[in-house]
């Protein structure tokens, strides 16, 4: 097929040597089979910000760090570089969480590159080679629904425990290769410690997951393991091994209010005298 435009720049550099065809397109990138040298591979090209599909991407960018503090006073601000940066941070995204997750030993494709807003990742394959369907393409005996659903509760606790949270799982988001379910899409990927939706996505991706399977095993929807795996994490309790039942008890026992607000006072008061010792820095 003709090289789309914004793949001409990594055949030019010699990245990718041929495109071989367009695989999906989604509401924020379209993804292209390539050869690179001996290889099929994946070249998943980001759609820009006002093409994108994508609702409430400020929610997920909470606590995300930029390390060039120009370009965070700049993405502060809304300026053109700001905005630029901004969409170049969300888009390196995804490669920077592929590489961390793999690390970590969860399933996702294997990460080979960004360049050009453009990631280049492995191409997963079902039995006979072909392109791996989506698991929403499947049709699954209660045994396999059972087996595909431990496996990628399994993946959002190995997520969880690496700090971070996928934040739009569902069965659009997950495909399935010769040997099980491979979780995709991460550039809105969640720092489960630095925002404030973390609880509320985590346990929606775990809600979503089980929903889609309790169609197939009704069992699975009076489970409740998204809010199981966040009271572990709250904790300190939560490990990759960590033995879940699929049931929530929640605490009945009163709340310190006081306590709370004691502890708030002592955060804004800690707070304040940081400002205050900057600010006297400042003036020297």
């Amino acid at each position: 097929m003709k090289t789309p435009k914004r793949l001409e720049p990594l055949v030019h550099e010699g990245m990718i040597d041929a495109v071989i065809r367009q695989l999906m397109s989604g509401k924020e990138a379209t993804v292209y089979v390539v050869r690179c040298g001996e290889e099929l591979r994946c070249a998943k090209v980001y759609k820009e910000a006002n093409k994108r599909g994508f609702r409430q991407a400020a929610l997920y960018q909470e606590g995300r760090k930029t390390k060039n503090s120009r370009e965070a006073r700049a993405m502060a601000k809304g300026t053109r570089f700001g905005r630029q940066a901004q969409e170049e941070a969300w888009q390196s995204v995804e490669v920077d969480t592929l590489y961390l997750l793999a690390a970590a030993g969860v399933r996702v494709p294997k990460p080979f590159g960004f360049m050009h807003g453009v990631v280049l990742m492995e191409l997963l394959t079902d039995a006979e080679g072909n392109a791996a369907p989506r698991l929403n393409d499947l049709m699954l005996s209660e045994a396999l629904a059972l087996e595909f659903h431990a496996v990628l509760i399994r993946e959002i606790v190995r997520m969880l425990c690496a700090g971070i949270i996928h934040g739009d799982l569902s069965e659009y988001n997950v495909l399935v290769d010769r040997t099980g379910p491979v979780i995709i899409d991460l550039p809105q990927a969640v720092n489960a410690a630095g925002n404030n939706n973390a609880s509320a996505m985590l346990q929606r991706d775990a809600a979503n997951i089980t929903t889609y399977f309790s169609q197939f095993a009704p069992t699975l929807a009076a489970t409740q393991y998204g809010k199981e795996i966040w009271a572990l994490y709250e904790r300190g309790a939560l490990h990759a091994d960590t033995d879940l039942t699929g049931h929530f008890a929640a605490s009945t026992a009163p709340v310190d209010l006081q306590g709370v607000m004691r502890e708030i006072s002592d955060v804004r008061k800690e707070h304040e005298e940081r400002e205050r010792y900057k600010a006297e820095l400042a003036e020297r």
